[in-house]
């Protein structure tokens, strides 16, 4: 609302009429750059609700040839060309003062004008040819956000959703060829992107069209972030076609991880720093150190986040408290825990994606037990709600950026070899792999499967904010502007052709995302005895780390943690019952079926088998129908309690089945 204007007093002299005139201005400049900051955050809101409404008419009509990503780039990119030539230009900027040559641009200036102080804060620096734009129009400066706020506002919620939501019977199967991927796969289309990039900047020099410095370690730098791959348009066709379950764990574990690896990769490069007068040269011990740095800083935000999830879950240990009487409280602390475990990372000199994407997993694994069920729902769609806005804002913000970034280098040369370095980063990253990893698996990773591999290698969110995080140099800037050329392709062009890649490539489709493919397609699956080949193919496919602990953590750590696992009076040392009477809850006595993970992946439940046998049903934990005793069908030799718990929470635990002609059935949801 605007301010009424002060009434001046008569009897000030020349000087206060001067003051008040210049607080009245400062005052109504201060006004206006409120409306310009309400307009340019509402030009989000618009964008996100058109988007949203656009979703929902793509949907009603089927229409997959364009991703809800790639639709809100369009609306950015429409907005960004609608705020650079659409709108007057304003300005509020007095001509530029003149000052003598300084080694380094300061940070924050002082100036004294006629005895009054006034600070201004460095912004970066700008080519003399574009300093008209920069006066001539507020708006565009106002629509471009601090770095920061993407490092620290949109991407913690982002990376946690992709911990929370992790499905961990298929994750873990391929446990193996995901950390093979991600780790190793990252690393060398880093090195090769980069190499190959040298090779091009060494060509623009040679033809004249490298304008300043561009040194070796900016292009592994450029490897590093183009390296980080966000298939969220696939992942999203994979979801609504249910794709093959296998090909989307290692397509979601790989990038899930991935973002971690490549942001961890390009904070090593940058602390790479040779001891001699040339700081770009190679240097052992420093390439060494920076190998270093990088499993420093991996492993402590592993850590931070594990230790920041296991937190939570004993502050919602309701054994201790009773925070689960309020459900608005538990939610309310479960998610400013989860989003200080980025900034307590990043504030420890770590890495605050890689500890909120554990945070992610282990609240998962161990919080979300001991949560009340409303909390359970009201968490679970919070992140959703947040990850779907973020995502969407950041490439609504992507489109936009191509127009109103003052900082943009488009090379021609550049950004022709970067494609074809991408390219074939991305192949060295998946066939030779493939091949090393398929010697040792029992379940082949097919041709077609690398192929979908090779092909869902989008760039998106992660990029573009590893890119924009610095853009001081031409390097930098050029590197900016070509990564946004690159997501732009790969989200239109890549993520359009999902769906007849699929085809094209025999993958088959329509099992969901959770379970193995049913071998029909009707309401019920009825089968003659136990398919077992499902059954044995998690438990041999299962790494031999994650089966040595799970032992443990079902054991030990989940009745500490949570109320599921067995009592700790039957798993520790006599000599500690004590402890073990302290640490156990009585809900863990009480529940003679444990406590189940509502999100976990269960391909079978004890409760999801029943056995129909004349007028008779008679359900696999015992329990039968009112015309028939209570009959047991478990025929099999006794077997630990980790041992059937990790088969449960597996879903490989099947009775078998004794009666010939007993049919078992399998009901599926509508």
């Amino acid at each position: 609302r605007p301010r009424p204007q002060r009434e001046l007093a008569p009897w000030l002299d020349g000087s206060g009429l001067r003051s008040a005139m210049e607080e009245l201005a400062t005052e109504q400049e201060a006004e206006e750059s409120h409306r310009q900051d309400s307009v340019s955050l509402l030009t989000f809101i618009l964008l996100l609700t058109l988007t949203i409404l656009t979703i929902w008419l793509f949907k009603h009509r089927r229409v997959r040839f364009l991703h809800e990503t790639g639709l809100a780039m369009i609306y950015g990119l429409i907005v960004g060309v609608i705020l650079r030539y659409g709108i007057p230009p304003t300005s509020g900027h007095d001509k530029p003062l003149s000052c003598s040559q300084e080694d380094r641009a300061f940070t924050t200036l002082l100036v004294n004008i006629s005895g009054k102080f006034f600070e201004y804060t460095l912004k970066g620096e700008i080519s003399p040819g574009k300093i008209h734009n920069v006066e001539q129009n507020d708006m565009l400066r106002k629509v471009t956000f601090d770095p920061e706020v993407f490092f620290n506002i949109l991407l913690p919620p982002i990376i946690f959703h992709a911990g929370y939501s992790l499905k961990k019977r298929h994750f873990f199967r391929n446990l193996g060829s995901i950390l093979t991927y991600a780790f190793l796969g990252t690393a060398v289309s880093c090195f090769i992107i980069g190499n190959l990039m040298y090779g091009i900047v060494k060509l623009m020099k040679l033809v004249g069209q490298l304008s300043d410095k561009f040194y070796y370690t900016d292009c592994l730098f450029f490897g590093a972030i183009i390296s980080a791959t966000d298939p969220v348009t696939v992942l999203a066709i994979f979801n609504e076609l249910h794709a093959d379950v296998d090909l989307y764990a290692l397509l979601f574990g790989e990038s899930v991880l991935n973002d971690a690896v490549a942001i961890v990769l390009s904070s090593s490069i940058v602390a790479y720093q040779p001891t001699g007068g040339n700081i770009h040269a190679f240097d052992a011990a420093a390439f060494f150190k920076s190998i270093g740095v990088f499993l420093g800083i991996f492993s402590g935000s592993f850590m931070m986040g594990v230790a920041t999830g296991i937190v939570t879950a004993l502050i919602s240990f309701y054994k201790f408290t009773k925070l689960h009487c309020f459900p608005l409280l538990e939610t309310a602390l479960f998610f400013l825990m989860s989003w200080s475990t980025f900034l307590l990372a990043e504030a420890c000199g770590f890495t605050g994606v890689v500890s909120v994407l554990f945070c992610g997993i282990t609240q998962a694994h161990y919080t979300y037990n001991n949560l009340s069920v409303e909390s359970r729902s009201r968490t679970k769609q919070l992140f959703e709600v947040l990850h779907f806005l973020a995502e969407n804002f950041i490439f609504s913000y992507m489109g936009l950026a191509l127009f109103t970034f003052q900082k943009h280098v488009f090379s021609p040369i550049f950004v022709i070899g970067a494609f074809i370095a991408v390219f074939l980063g991305r192949a060295a990253h998946i066939y030779p792999l493939s091949f090393f990893l398929n010697l040792g698996r029992r379940h082949k990773i097919s041709w077609n499967f690398q192929h979908m591999l090779m092909f869902s290698g989008l760039r998106g969110a992660m990029a573009f904010a590893l890119a924009i995080r610095d853009t001081a140099t031409y390097a930098h800037q050029m590197m900016f502007s070509t990564t946004l050329l690159i997501v732009f392709f790969t989200v239109w062009i890549i993520g359009g052709g999902t769906t007849p890649m699929l085809s094209w490539l025999n993958i088959r489709v329509g099992v969901d995302p959770d379970q193995d493919q049913p071998p029909t397609h009707d309401s019920f699956q009825v089968l003659q005895g136990v398919n077992t080949e499902r059954r044995n193919r998690t438990k041999e496919e299962s790494v031999w780390i994650f089966r040595v602990w799970y032992s443990f953590d079902h054991n030990y750590l989940k009745p500490i943690l949570t109320h599921s696992g067995p009592p700790l009076t039957t798993t520790f040392p006599s000599w500690c019952g004590l402890i073990a009477r302290c640490l156990t809850t009585p809900q863990v006595y009480e529940n003679q079926e444990q406590l189940r993970e509502e999100d976990s992946d269960f391909i079978l439940n004890d409760s999801d088998l029943s056995l129909t046998y004349g007028d008779t049903t008679i359900t696999a934990n015992g329990s039968s129908g009112s015309h028939a005793a209570i009959t047991s069908i478990d025929g099999r030799k006794t077997k630990s309690n980790s041992e059937e718990a990790l088969e449960r929470d597996l879903g490989t635990e099947a009775p078998e089945v004794m009666s010939r002609g007993t049919r078992l059935v399998f009901p599926l949801d509508a």
